[in-house]
């Protein structure tokens, strides 16, 4: 029997939230949070599959018939969704799942995070199956593949869609006021695939857009001012803000916080990024926001 152990990173994305899915730059960045997965081969004709959480408890395990791609169990939601992945990197790759194995996934933080459980997954999935994890999440998930990007890159990038595929850069995001950079979690996960579906009803001038986004990547990315970088902050929010019909979520839940605040990904749920002189602990907590993990122990960078 042999094993094989794989591991994909998690995400956040900096800047370029929705727009990226029309060709907009944006930064994201690898976090030192992600999932593992392991495959041990056997004589079976079925999968034996095993999810734990950062705790290390089994949160999900199935046995799923390879002739069918079927369980016995009541399917969940995860476990449909578990079996159209699989079916999905079959199409891609026929020999894949040819012989019966255990399989054990973990993840290193809490799965409503919203920091990548799905992409690690499918990123942790296409490479046991010798397949393209882009073409694996078009045939599932969907969005713009900036996610798996992070899931295999060890430095912060700047992600954009071109024509014939992802156009990935490698970037020193490494600012001298990353000691006042802190990522905030709003207690609830937020479902990409409507928000994104939200967004796509918007009507909006996309290249003006694309184009001021595009140029407070590159400022983010080169700025060594705090102040600098909280206005820049603040010109993205307004920005988005504007084509989403949203109040940004400082305006919201912090209009009384003495720092920029930025929405990370889909707006309305998962991290925000906050930026202070000193740690914000204090203010998200009596809020009732607990986590508040600062720049350095969030970001692999």
């Amino acid at each position: 029997m042999s094993k094989s152990n794989f591991y994909s990173n998690g995400k956040l994305l900096l800047t370029g939230e929705y727009l990226v899915l029309d060709g907009a730059k944006a930064l994201a960045l690898p976090t030192k949070y992600g999932q593992h997965l392991t495959i041990e081969s056997n004589n079976s004709n079925s999968l034996h599959w095993k999810s734990y959480d950062h705790n290390e408890d089994i949160w999900f395990e199935t046995n799923i018939k390879l002739n069918n791609l079927s369980s016995d169990d009541s399917n969940t939601d995860f476990e449909k969704r578990l079996i159209q992945i699989l079916k999905a990197a079959i199409q891609l790759n026929p020999d894949f799942l040819n012989a019966g194995c255990s399989v054990e996934t973990k993840l290193t933080f809490p799965k409503d995070w919203g920091l990548g459980s799905s992409s690690t997954l499918i990123n942790n999935l296409a490479i046991w199956a010798q397949i393209d994890p882009y073409q694996l999440l078009k045939l599932t998930f969907g969005g713009s593949g900036y996610d798996i990007a992070c899931a295999s890159n060890n430095n912060p990038i700047v992600y954009s869609l071109k024509k014939d595929g992802q156009d990935i850069q490698k970037v020193d995001f490494n600012p001298n006021f990353k000691d006042n950079l802190y990522f905030v979690y709003l207690n609830k996960k937020q479902n990409s695939r409507d928000a994104i579906e939200t967004y796509r009803k918007n009507i909006f001038y996309k290249p003006e857009a694309i184009s001021s986004v595009n140029k407070i990547t590159e400022s983010i990315i080169n700025c060594n001012n705090l102040s600098e970088f909280n206005d820049l902050v603040a010109q993205h929010e307004e920005i988005m803000g504007t084509i989403l019909k949203q109040e940004p979520i400082k305006n919201r839940l912090f209009n009384d916080f003495q720092g920029a605040i930025k929405s990370l990904g889909a707006w309305g749920g998962d991290f925000i990024l906050a930026t202070a002189t000193e740690n914000p602990s204090a203010y998200f907590q009596a809020k009732g926001f607990e986590t508040v993990i600062p720049f350095q122990k969030m970001l692999l960078s």
